[in-house]
């Protein structure tokens, strides 16, 4: 547009000046030895030049007008795609960053209620994006190849619309998983909020994957004593724990892959909380929901029922609201241990 304005203006400067030998068709001019030319050769010459003018006058104009429709259409196009890839980008950065977790009682089924909205505004864009798709067969019809005002096309919002539509049904499928996970295997909601919130702290560039080490750090700080070896050393703990996670080794360990080891060690966690509330209970008199002293240590070793006597609480009758003398609730002192 910039060239094309140039162009015009030098062509505006050519019509400007008039012909000198104008001044002087007043006077008679009869021929001349000097020249071949006469008067009315050059007046048949400026006729047509003036007529090739006014031509070369009016290509311009529409080209004008055409390069003025290109540049709006480009700007047309520049302003629906630049603003989705910004809506895109955000939303993706609303769905990773644990935002969801903000909406309402910050439940499970808050945040999956919470993906749902975000999940049909995504299919909602649809709409945006098809209008950008439109734009961009108006640019090829017109051969527009190059656009100063945006660097997105048509193609790469199309992908990231994808993907993002993707991502929305992957997180809908987790929040499900959890809530089952919950409601079945006895694995708490603050366990499974714990596990989510520790993988978004190590999920640094918000792709929604963890590397091996980012995972490894991951796994540590959720309390997994995983030892220290040097690069490039054998680690089968870790690769044992990588078999399951991240089988085909592509160095990445999703969210969905995370959240599913998790609960599987969880609910490994439950269970066995569970067989030793069950042995408990077996040593007491008429499986009663404590256990006094006299039967700890008729049943355990004496080092393991000091251990029992020293970190259980009195029982509180519930009904009552009134601790029974002598008893010990071993069934939250089993899940206390177990959760830390």
């Amino acid at each position: 547009m910039h060239s094309f304005r140039t162009l015009w203006a030098q062509h505006k400067q050519i019509l400007k000046p008039s012909l000198p030998w104008t001044e002087n068709k007043s006077f008679n001019v009869g021929p001349n030895p000097y020249t071949w030319f006469t008067m009315e050769a050059l007046e048949d010459t400026w006729r047509n030049l003036q007529k090739i003018i006014k031509e070369r006058d009016i290509e311009l104009s529409k080209e004008a007008q055409r390069q003025e429709d290109n540049d709006h259409l480009r700007r047309e196009f520049a302003k629906h795609a630049n603003a989705l890839h910004q809506w895109l980008t955000d939303t993706r950065m609303w769905l990773l960053d644990g935002s969801s977790m903000m909406e309402g009682s910050g439940s499970l089924e808050a945040q999956l209620e919470a993906t749902k909205r975000k999940a049909a505004e995504v299919r909602g864009k649809r709409g945006d994006l098809k209008r950008i798709e439109d734009l961009g067969a108006l640019l090829e019809e017109q051969l527009i190849l190059d656009n100063r005002y945006t660097e997105h096309g048509t193609v790469g919002l199309a992908q990231q619309w994808d993907q993002l539509d993707q991502l929305g049904m992957r997180m809908q499928h987790n929040l499900e998983q959890q809530i089952q996970a919950r409601n079945q295997s006895g694995v708490t909601e603050d366990a499974l909020k714990e596990f989510s919130m520790m993988f978004k702290h190590f999920d640094k560039d918000k792709s929604g994957r963890l590397n091996h080490v980012e995972f490894k750090s991951c796994l540590r700080a959720l309390g997994y004593d995983l030892p220290m070896v040097e690069e490039g050393q054998p680690d089968p703990e870790f690769e044992a724990i990588l078999d399951q996670v991240d089988p085909n080794r592509d160095g990445q360990v999703s969210l969905q892959e995370y959240m599913a080891f998790m609960i599987s060690r969880e609910t490994e966690n439950v269970r066995s909380s569970e067989e030793i509330e069950n042995a408990f209970r077996a040593i007491t008199s008429g499986e009663r929901p404590y256990v006094t002293a006299d039967e700890l240590y008729a049943n355990l070793t004496k080092d393991m029922a000091d251990y029992c006597v020293s970190r259980m609480k009195p029982y509180v009758d519930p009904k009552s609201g009134r601790s029974i003398s002598g008893a010990y609730d071993y069934i939250e002192f089993t899940r206390t241990l177990f959760q830390n």
